[in-house]
This record gives C-alpha cells, structure tokens and sequence, in this order.
C-alpha cells in the first residue's frame, strides 16, 4: 500500500507526518520524493547508506557534421534547440531527454551525453527503509530522480510505503502521486492554509486518487482548513495539536513516536485511522 503525503506549500508538517506514520508502523518504507530539499533522513539519521548517481541523456552537436538543415529545431516542441549563427545550440534546461532530435537528424550530426543530476541514497533506520533523492544544486527537474526513487521503491517487500511528496502542486508532485494507492493532505489552520489544502485537493480529485486530510498545528477557535474540509466533504483522518514540545522534537530532527509515548500513541492512532479508511476506499471502491 503507497500513501502519497502532501501539502500546497512547505512547512505545513508533511515531513512530521509521514516521517512519524512510517517510525509507527511495525514495518515501512519512507521515500522522499522532495528531492529540492530533502529532510526526512534528518530525522530516520539511516545506517549503512548506499549511493547511486543518478544520470540524464542530452543531446549535444558533432559541428562539423551539421549542415543547418533545421529538422531537429523543428522537430523539438520544447524549444530545446535554436540554429543561431551557423551553430546549433542545446538548451539543457528545457530538453526532455526523449531522443529525437538525434533520430531526425539526417547527418547523424548528433549525439548523447551524460549528466549528472543528482543521487539516490538508501539506508535503513530500525524498522524503516529510507529512501532519499537529492538533486543537485540549479538542475531544472526532478522528475528523473523522482522516477528512479519509486522505481527503487517497488523493489522493497514493504507493506506499507509512504511518499513525502514535494509542496505544492507542479508536476515533480503528479509525478509523487500517480502510482499512490492513497492521499494524507498536510493543511495548517489559516486562510493561506485552506487556500493550500484547496490546491492540492482539486489535484487529487484530478488524478481520481482516494484521501483523506490531517489537520496540523490546531488550536482552539476558527480553523479555516477544517471549515473547508467540511464544506467539500474532505475526510479528516486526523487532528495534530499546537504543541511545544511536539515543535521542540521535531526542530531537533528528532521523531516523535520515538521519543514519546505520547505521540506514539497519537500517531498510531492516526496510523489505525488511515487503515481502516484506506480499507473502507478498496471495499467501495475495488
């Protein structure tokens, strides 16, 4: 079973979440797919890390072969390519790595190479698996290195995964989510938070995904997150309170259900609750 744990923006307690639901869990896999920033093995601290570097395929130019024909200019819709003063030019940032500008060339006046984006990093902590992305520091997309990440992922015999998905609601998170059996929504308790929770609902909706929303840092009075939640008939499969201590463990990278009996016991909760919602999705909708 793959939940996918996601929030409109940064700092809404994602990574609280599903670090704390995977450390619960009798057995998990925990993959980070926020491989801008990258934070959960922070907390899971994983031993015994193995690294794979992560390449992509992008074209480059042998000069002396091309006639300035301009088919593969033509040919690329992402403007990946321009034919400027008698040279051709390649726009990494904006090519898709799909080959076919080589393939078109008549002058085989084209090639690939190598580049290097980023990395995977494997590790254990206890109980968990942890699987990290990271990509490199001015790369364009992550969407490679998010691939190789679930790729990696179904080669764990795991019965629960859980995917700290990127904020937001760019393709980087479609990517996250479209294999995920099931959504957590990470909201905070503000306008900003409910106009978030509101983003990452219609993309859920979108990819026809089952969810469910915690509701993180709640206190007493208005909670604009939770009206919404009401409103659209959004599942609350949770309530995380505002709470120092809580705050404390988790700047300190520490996890939670580790350190607290407490929080294990309200994480573990949480962790039935989504079960059993998780079942009552397969029973309704097989």
């Amino acid at each position: 079973m793959k939940i996918a744990v996601l929030s409109g923006k940064g700092g809404t307690g994602k990574t609280l979440v599903s670090v704390n639901l995977a450390a619960a869990a009798d057995k998990a896999l925990y993959i980070d797919c926020d491989v801008e920033e990258p934070n959960g093995y922070l907390f899971f601290k994983p031993e015994g890390v193995e690294t794979e570097k992560i390449s992509i395929r992008l074209p480059a130019v042998y000069e002396d072969r091309c006639n300035g024909c301009r088919k593969c200019v033509e040919f690329c819709k992402f403007n990946a390519l321009a034919y400027v003063g008698n040279r051709l030019i390649v726009f990494d940032e904006v090519c898709h790595s799909c080959g076919g500008c080589m393939l078109v060339c008549p002058e085989k006046a084209i090639y690939e190479r190598d580049k290097l984006i980023g990395e995977v990093q494997r590790g254990r902590s206890e109980k968990v698996t942890v699987i990290t992305g990271i990509l490199n520091t001015g790369e364009a997309s992550g969407i490679p290195i998010i691939k190789r990440l679930l790729e990696a992922g179904d080669r764990e015999e795991s019965e629960l995964t859980f995917i700290d998905c990127p904020p937001g609601s760019a393709c980087i998170v479609m990517e996250s989510i479209k294999e995920a059996d099931y959504c957590i929504l990470v909201a905070e308790p503000t306008l900003f938070g409910a106009h978030n929770l509101n983003m990452v609902h219609e993309l859920v909706e979108l990819f026809d995904k089952p969810y469910g929303v915690v509701l993180n840092k709640c206190m007493e009075g208005e909670n604009p997150s939770e009206t919404l939640c009401l409103e659209k008939g959004m599942k609350i499969l949770g309530r995380i309170p505002f709470d120092k201590e809580l705050g404390i463990l988790n700047s300190n990278a520490l996890i939670s259900v580790r350190e607290s009996a407490k929080y294990r016991q309200m994480f573990m909760e949480l962790l039935q609750n989504l079960k059993e919602e998780v079942q009552h999705e397969t029973v309704v909708n097989p």
